[in-house]
């Protein structure tokens, strides 16, 4: 297999169609499959992205695949319509490496498709990690914002990509929404990323979250803007014996934020040991939407009126206060937000 720093992508056949796949690192097979939108090279450029798998693939192959007519795989081909077809994808993939026993990673809509796998082939599955993953599509987001949100998508792809990033990336730049913006459109023409953002929304894996035996971890950010954190909690009360973590944060990626939480955990899920991690402190150690909302402390708004300004609940901003404060070794918001001015 390829060091943790390469990547070769490779083609095969599945369902007739064209699927690029990488596999980088050594040791048990991880596969990750089945992302709404992804690119097997664009993502490797990310040096986040590249940091997160690099983690896990320090002590696994990571196997990685595009979808047919998504990222690097051949244009032109039909993305998978519905769960059967996904899974499907996904077994294609294992069935060409010869993969036997795998363990799985299923983030976002691609935790769906890896539950569903999972349940029809426990004997193929050691363990099972879910990641920002939701039990029905619906749920997401109500109806009229899931049609808005379709709408924009195939009627403007530009501002359709500004709008996920805004709902995917929140915590970024403005100059990082509008590369992750980029992104999205080069690694889905408009048709594809309707229908598939569709598809999404139409997802339902509950019977599949039922039946799963498997051991399973399900990691769920709190304040994920994309994926609510209460659809995570859903998640693991359907699968028996789950092992359920909340990690902070607000970005729906696992590579964003604090990405080394993730990685830890998804490395303990994999029956890793990783010693707990001492919080460092000082200002290095905030996020940038806690550096946001003390700046706007040290201004003198209150929670509600920065909850107003970067569209967040005063709960939310009250917790990323508490958050900076255990971070920095302070007392008060206004030692906190001192500090950061200081």
């Amino acid at each position: 297999m390829l060091g943790v720093t390469d990547q070769v992508i490779r083609h095969t056949k599945v369902l007739g169609q064209d699927v690029a796949f990488s596999v980088v690192g050594d040791g048990p097979p991880v596969v990750i499959g089945g992302w709404w939108c992804s690119h097997l090279s664009l993502n490797w450029e990310d040096a986040a992205f590249r940091d997160y798998v690099s983690r896990i693939a320090e002590r696994h192959s990571v196997v990685r695949y595009d979808r047919p007519g998504t990222g690097a795989s051949a244009p032109g081909g039909r993305a998978p319509t519905d769960l059967a077809e996904e899974v499907a994808v996904m077994a294609g993939i294992l069935d060409v490496l010869s993969l036997a026993k795998v363990d799985l990673i299923g983030a976002s809509s691609g935790a769906a498709t890896a539950a569903t796998y999972a349940a029809a082939h426990p004997d193929r599955v050691s363990h099972l990690i879910l990641y920002g993953a939701f039990a029905r599509g619906e749920g997401i987001a109500p109806e009229a914002a899931r049609t808005t949100m379709l709408d924009a998508v195939s009627g403007h792809w530009g501002l359709g990509s500004r709008l996920l990033a805004d709902v995917f990336v929140p915590g970024a730049s403005n100059a990082e929404r509008e590369e992750f913006a980029a992104f999205q459109r080069l690694s889905a023409s408009p048709e594809l990323a309707r229908d598939s953002l569709s598809a999404a929304y139409r997802l339902d894996s509950s019977v599949a979250l039922d039946e799963l035996r498997v051991p399973t971890t399900v990691l769920h950010r709190r304040d994920d803007r994309a994926v609510p954190f209460a659809l995570g909690v859903d998640v693991a009360k359907r699968v028996r014996h789950a092992r359920f973590v909340a990690l902070e944060g607000e970005d729906h990626f696992p590579w964003r934020g604090d990405r080394s939480a993730v990685a830890d955990e998804t490395l303990r899920a994999l029956g890793h040991h990783v010693p707990q991690r001492s919080l460092p402190l000082g200002p290095q150690a905030l996020t940038a939407r806690e550096l946001q909302v003390l700046k706007l402390v040290a201004e003198g708004l209150t929670d509600a009126q920065i909850g107003d300004a970067l569209v967040l609940s005063p709960h939310t901003v009250h917790r990323h206060v508490a958050n900076a404060r255990i971070k920095l070794g302070v007392r008060s918001r206004a030692a906190a937000a001192a500090a950061v001015i200081d």
